[in-house]
């Protein structure tokens, strides 16, 4: 029996949420299906998918930041990439490569083309005229996917086509394993009080809230989980505000090896998806402090975790591969 081929595409194969969210789905396929997963550089999501035998693509000249001439060779790729895999559904991540790969998808011709929203891009923080440009593609990229996926009932209502848009939350396992985290407690002085956060070190996680809070509060002691672009300007404010031992940048750590450091776990995060971290921190029974933004205040809220389910994300979404 010829297998169904998925082929998914994201904008970076570094880890965050959205990296997580194809490597959950990528490897929890029934056998009658097979996952191709392309995308820029060659990251940690790539390492995890290769050691669990999924092969990898990696598109030239695909990185977060907007160049003409690297867009219109991303774009020849992907055309180029569709017509010579054949995907039967084409499975696209991030606002970035969503535009271009549903257009690409579109006239290379014959795939089923899925889109997930990890949280609108025209929901950051931007200027008017940069907002109004980013729903514009939102819009577009939603015109042209057949279904699209929100990761949080926030997302679907601020869909651009609501009527093309079906909530499905991101799911865990809930009985993930969790360690003892003494990397984190021993880097702290003992019986002090640890707020963490986890996440990429982006202007969007907010990390810096964190910082000068603590510059604020003399009794805070702050364990920042993650790397990213800002790691160099947060290690600056630290050492600035003077927070060498209070303030702690552990690099990227497993949430599972780190959670139970936490006393308290913050998520300051100016635009969020539906974040994983949080799933996790709820199911463990870890105090939360959260800024109620994108689908955050959805997990906060629930009553109970049915809904955040591994097994419940991949049934949804393989419902859209079939339709």
């Amino acid at each position: 029996m010829t297998k169904k081929k998925i082929l998914f595409v994201i904008t970076k194969s570094n880890w965050g949420g959205a990296q997580r969210y194809v490597y959950d789905l990528a490897t929890n396929l029934p056998q009658d299906y097979e996952p191709v997963v392309a995308g820029g550089g060659d990251g940690l999501l790539f390492k995890k998918l290769k050691e669990r035998g999924i092969r990898t693509i990696s598109i030239p000249y695909l990185e977060r930041d907007i160049s003409v001439f690297k867009e219109l060779s991303v774009f020849r790729f992907l055309i180029q990439l569709f017509r010579s895999e054949k995907p039967d559904v084409v499975h696209l991540n991030s606002s970035k490569i969503g535009g271009e790969g549903a257009l690409a998808a579109r006239l290379a011709g014959g795939p089923r083309i899925i889109f997930t929203a990890h949280g609108w891009a025209f929901n950051e923080a931007v200027s008017p005229l940069s907002k109004m440009f980013r729903w514009i593609a939102s819009w577009f990229t939603t015109l042209l996917a057949h279904r699209v996926i929100a990761v949080s009932e926030y997302d679907k209502k601020c869909s651009p086509i609501r009527s093309k848009t079906i909530r499905i939350y991101n799911g865990i396992d809930l009985n993930f394993p969790l360690y003892s985290a003494d990397i984190v407690r021993h880097s702290f002085p003992k019986g002090v009080r640890i707020t963490g956060t986890i996440g990429e070190l982006t202007k969007n996680k907010n990390q810096i809230a964190l910082i000068e809070q603590a510059k604020n509060d003399p009794t805070m002691y702050v364990a920042i989980v993650g790397d990213g672009e800002n790691r160099r300007y947060l290690m600056k404010k630290k050492e600035e505000y003077g927070l060498k031992t209070r303030v702690k940048l552990f690099g990227f750590m497993p949430s599972n090896e780190v959670l139970r450091g936490f006393d308290v776990f913050a998520l300051p995060s100016l635009k969020e998806g539906l974040p994983y971290v949080l799933l996790e921190a709820k199911a463990a029974g870890i105090p939360i402090v959260a800024n109620r933004v994108g689908g955050v205040g959805e997990i906060l809220d629930a009553k109970d975790m049915s809904e955040f389910t591994l097994e419940q994300m991949l049934q949804k979404t393989i419902a859209l591969y079939e339709t």
